[in-house]
């Protein structure tokens, strides 16, 4: 199908959105003023769902310890952002009602309470649960006060030799002051008495972060048999070293939340990089949002450090020791049985040479048919960086342009663009360096890039750059042709075996047109919106999307087929919700899967009966974004890197591909059958916000993993025979 066609077919034309208006206004009196999930609650549910997997006994132990790291993870970077962001606002009289119109204080009142409770249950998951389950396995986390002798001396000799030489104890008096706690940093405080003069001290010790968190007992032990003691726990079990002469009276384990997010005005910034250099220093000190202690603490101590802190009453979270269990992620044991069963990602069969051990040819095989990939499930490996690295060694490759917003510390994808301009070839890299908690990373890649002659740009001004594509442009017999790859998921290697994530490869001329404007546009000066098979926002992706939508709700009230089906990381903005939500009333049939956060109400009579919401969580992060309309038979089917958020639609680059191929149109079907089917494990949504696990049936059976089945599919496709 040519472009024009899809053009023709998709309706949506250059100027389709100049005519289109939605259907009503924002406040649409059909809709109850009620009708929105509050967005922070709707992440810590989210968050909760990671959490319920680390509370699975069914799910091997090392994998549950893994969850419980995730949570952690996950809820200080919500802490460090949104918290953070709606108290930095609040603060300067800046903020507004929230997205279900409450005032932000008492926004800031409902977070706490909820992160409360998480946080307590999340302590006592570990505890309570993974703890013992890990010892039943052969792995033992132990108390110095449980060790013998021999195992106390033998972690002596590791102290002095290992840990002692690089602590930095810091003494709190007047000619010393409260020294600054880093954010995330794991601390001791500890209260000392001078036995001579009785005099009491206050000094803080910093757990080094560049040891191990968990020290194994006894190194000679067997992988059967395997004990750790947190380092935490060897240091408060040496402090007599490192204060002597001194009487221990107190210490306690505490660590310090800040706020992390970047803000940087790049219309007042001529050069954004040293900008935003100096905003990662003043990062570093941000101020305190949440005060983590264990549970132990005294009185003493902990005024101490809410006074030096600043932190309010709200802002303490007292927990059972350990504190900071994202420290489980380096709890890597060789026990394949304590960990999910392993999953090679094999090739994409239309990538594949006919002949097992024939060179695959990435070029011959695009050219002959576009093809849609699915990570982690099929080979990033052996596609997109095969795809980008074959084409940097390529002599008839003229040109390479590309995005990135996130990518691994050591990219294959970043070699092949350094590989390709010291080759002569034109080499165009739109680096996002605001991408949140990778700007260092991305800053030093950028500069890596523009040595070796790629043209680095940094895209357009007030607008993240978080669209996935790549673009080569190949001479081929004095013809230039172009070859591109779509995508939703970053270009990173390492991610792309943890992230699911769509891709589309194809040479169709008009995604190669597209993408050579939009590529222009985004390194000079104005995205414009004359693109036939690709949607991009900010300018018009969320007009198209509604038009779609309203198309859908037509068709029903006219008695005609209908359907949508979308999949997102979030379903938050007010605009699409609220077309969903009259497409229900019209009778359309509404399919949303939702990794994330979920302001959209289903189930509610009168509005949203007609509307089902999804998750799926497990071994792989589901990260695709699809888009899927009925169209009367005719599918319109999208996908790309935008979710459903103010953010992604009105403040960001992002680009959604049509898919056309027949075969493409059938994969997306079924998996969104396969995903809302009831005998696949899943979580489902209420309309009060509540998501309810469902993973086994009547009989206590577990029901489809829906991840692992996909894997299995794929591993058993047959490759091509008997291709020219």
């Amino acid at each position: 199908m040519d472009g024009d066609n899809i053009q023709a077919d998709s309706g949506l034309g250059s100027d389709f959105d100049d005519d289109f208006d939605p259907l009503v206004s924002e406040n649409d009196p059909a809709l109850p003023s009620d009708r929105y999930l509050d967005r922070e609650l709707s992440w810590l549910a989210f968050n909760q769902r990671v959490l319920e997997l680390a509370e699975d006994p069914d799910l091997p132990v090392l994998e549950r310890a893994n969850f419980l790291a995730i949570f952690a993870s996950n809820l200080d970077e919500f802490f460090m952002v949104r918290v953070a962001g709606l108290k930095r606002r609040i603060l300067t009289g800046l903020a507004v009602p929230t997205n279900i119109g409450r005032a932000p204080q008492e926004a800031l009142s409902d977070i706490s309470r909820a992160a409360h409770v998480l946080q307590d249950r999340h302590a006592r998951a570990f505890e309570v649960l993974v703890r013992p389950a890990l010892a039943d396995a052969g792995v033992h986390i132990v108390h110095w006060a449980s060790l013998g002798e021999a195992e106390r001396a033998s972690l002596r000799n590791y102290f002095g030799n290992q840990v002692f030489p690089v602590l930095m104890p810091l003494a709190v008096d007047p000619v010393h002051p409260f020294p600054y706690i880093s954010g995330l940093s794991l601390n001791l405080a500890v209260r000392v008495r001078n036995p001579k003069t009785g005099k009491q001290e206050f000094a803080r010790l910093k757990v080094p972060t560049m040891l191990p968190r968990f020290v194994r007992v006894d190194p000679a032990e067997g992988v059967e048999n395997l004990r750790f003691i947190t380092l935490e726990d060897l240091i408060a079990n040496h402090l007599g070293d490192l204060f002597p002469g001194m009487e221990i009276l107190e210490h306690h384990v505490f660590r310090v939340t800040r706020n992390e997010d970047v803000e940087i005005d790049e219309d007042e910034t001529e050069n954004l990089i040293k900008a935003l250099e100096k905003e990662l220093l003043r990062r570093r000190f941000g101020p305190p949002i949440r005060l983590e202690i264990t549970e132990s603490m005294d009185d003493v101590t902990l005024g101490l450090l809410v006074r030096e802190l600043d932190v309010t009453e709200h802002e303490v979270y007292r927990l059972p020791a350990p504190l900071d269990l994202g420290g489980l992620f380096d709890l890597r044991i060789d026990r394949p049985d304590l960990h999910f069963p392993r999953h090679v990602p094999t090739t994409a069969v239309q990538l594949m040479p006919a002949e097992p051990n024939a060179e695959p040819d990435i070029f011959s095989a695009i050219g002959r048919q576009d093809i849609l990939l699915h990570h982690p499930y099929e080979s990033f490996a052996t596609s997109v960086q095969a795809f980008l690295e074959q084409a940097a060694a390529d002599p008839n490759v003229l040109a390479i342009k590309q995005t990135l917003y996130r990518t691994s510390g050591d990219s294959p994808i970043v070699s092949a663009l350094i590989d390709a301009a010291e080759s002569g070839k034109q080499v165009l890299a739109l680096v996002e360096i605001k991408a949140r908690f990778d700007e260092q990373a991305n800053i030093s890649w950028a500069r890596k890039l523009e040595k070796a002659g790629v043209h680095v740009v940094y895209g357009l001004v007030g607008l993240k750059t978080h669209c996935k594509l790549a673009l080569v442009v190949r001479n081929e017999q004095g013809v230039l042709r172009h070859y591109s790859h779509i995508g939703t998921g970053n270009y990173n290697p390492k991610t792309s075996r943890l992230y699911e994530d769509l891709g589309l490869l194809t040479a169709d001329p008009q995604v190669g047109k597209d993408l050579t404007r939009l590529f222009n546009e985004l390194s000079g000066y104005a995205i414009e919106k004359k693109f036939k098979r690709l949607l991009v926002a900010p300018l018009h992706l969320r007009r198209a999307l509604l038009k779609r939508i309203a198309d859908e709700t037509a068709s029903a009230v006219a008695g005609k087929p209908s359907g949508i089906r979308i999949k997102v990381n979030s379903m938050v903005d007010e605009a699409i919700i609220d077309a969903l939500y009259r497409a229900s009333q019209a009778g359309v049939r509404v399919d949303v899967w939702v990794r994330g956060i979920c302001s959209l109400k289903p189930g509610v009579p009168g509005m949203s009966e007609n509307i089902r919401v999804r998750s799926i969580l497990g071994r792989y992060l589901e990260h695709s974004r699809i888009f899927s309309f009925h169209t009367g038979g005719d599918p319109q089917v999208y996908i790309g890197s935008a979710d459903m958020m103010h953010r992604n639609l009105d403040r960001r680059v992002e680009a959604l591909v049509r898919l056309v191929d027949s075969e493409h149109l059938a994969e997306i079907d079924a998996l969104f059958t396969r995903a809302m089917d009831d005998r696949t494990s899943s979580w489902w949504l209420d309309a009060t916000g509540e998501w309810t696990r469902h993973h086994q049936d009547d009989a206590g059976h577990p029901l489809d993993d829906m991840q692992n089945r996909l894997m299995q599919q794929t591993i058993h496709r047959k490759r091509p025979v008997g291709r020219r």
